[in-house]
């Protein structure tokens, strides 16, 4: 699919996506040390097309711009999935992998999106929140309406509420990354897979 606009594919207000629109939105994350891409999906087991991405295999389908920190780094020369842990191949290993995400609904993917974007990962320390808050949201909104309406999202981070509520603090997550904490949504649509990933690597 190229780079014309399309209207977003959900109820609500309808929300312009286009490869600027998108890039904007992807630099929403520009202070955060972030991973953002997509790329198609080929399988009906949609595992090996998360792999590809992580380890930079693949490009947009759409040939709009994505974010990664890593870009030109020497980690890539020996893991060019650095820093994720990619889903392994085998059986066993992949619904490990798997054991690390959470389904979450529709409703809670755009609040996660702009808690990946803000200082450590906790809203609550987001200086001037209350003044960026509207357009982090509708930056969010923009991301979201990529995938359309039967798309399925995951995350690897662990929230008392079900449905969580992301600008609450996180309890915990399940890395994975090689780094202690990551935050990061998984979507997955009948065409393509995103990771929206940010990472903590002090």
């Amino acid at each position: 699919m190229d780079s014309e606009a399309e209207p977003a594919r959900q109820s609500g207000p309808q929300v312009h996506v286009d490869a600027d629109a998108w890039a904007a939105a992807v630099g929403m994350y520009r202070n955060r040390y972030s991973f953002i891409a997509v790329g198609p999906r080929t399988h009906e087991d949609w595992l090996p097309d998360v792999a590809a991405v992580m380890r930079r295999e693949v490009t947009d389908p759409r040939g709009w711009r994505g974010r990664d920190s890593e870009q030109g780094e020497e980690e890539l020369e020996d893991d060019p999935g650095f820093p994720f842990r990619v889903p392994p191949a085998d059986e066993v290993g992949a619904a490990e992998w798997r054991g690390r995400l959470f389904a979450i609904p529709r409703s809670a993917v755009a609040r996660l999106l702009v808690m990946l974007a803000t200082d450590a990962m906790d809203v609550s320390r987001q200086y001037g929140f209350d003044d960026r808050r509207r357009s982090m949201e509708e930056q969010a909104q923009v991301i979201l309406s990529r995938f359309p309406q039967g798309s399925q999202f995951f995350t690897n981070t662990r929230h008392d509420d079900d449905p969580p509520d992301f600008y609450k603090k996180a309890t915990g997550c399940w890395p994975m990354s090689q780094y202690a904490w990551d935050f990061g949504l998984l979507a997955v649509s009948r065409e393509e897979v995103g990771l929206i990933w940010s990472f903590d690597a002090s």
